[in-house]
């Protein structure tokens, strides 16, 4: 009876101090999860973005957004990997209530500018092959 008694405890003892590591190592998961968040916003907060692929990574963009004097700036680049066939971006914002959508293809390498006032967000992806094509995430870059 003994021996149970003590077997017993010992479990007990085991399991209690499993839960008690447990809220532990949750707790420096968390941390690191936070920290790791933290470090991607501030990266995401600089103004640099990129690169961007389409789906099928035959072509890409990254550039730099950022605002001055109440205007937001963008500075795009793109790379088309394949030649014969053109890479699009694809410029979603929110602008004065109100959500606008452009486009700008190109063939080989290219840089191109846009800037606007009154501009909140600003989302973009890259296709290949078409503007429809081959597109890949949108990302949130303003």
């Amino acid at each position: 009876m003994r021996k149970t008694l003590a077997i017993a405890a010992m479990a007990g003892s085991v399991a209690f101090a499993g839960l008690a590591l447990s809220p532990a190592s949750a707790q420096a998961a968390t941390q690191s999860a936070t920290q790791s968040a933290t470090a991607s916003a501030s990266t995401a907060g600089s103004g640099n973005w990129g690169k961007f692929f389409s789906s099928d990574r035959k072509a890409y963009t990254f550039g730099k957004t950022w605002k001055s004097g109440g205007k937001v700036f963008t500075k795009w680049n793109g790379v088309d990997k394949r030649g014969g066939k053109k890479g699009w971006v694809w410029f979603e914002y929110y602008q004065n209530g109100s959500w606008h959508k452009f486009n700008r293809s190109w063939d080989g390498k290219t840089v191109g500018s846009w800037s606007g006032r009154g501009i909140k967000k600003v989302y973009t992806f890259t296709c290949w092959a078409g503007k429809f094509d081959n597109c890949g995430r949108k990302y949130r870059i303003y």
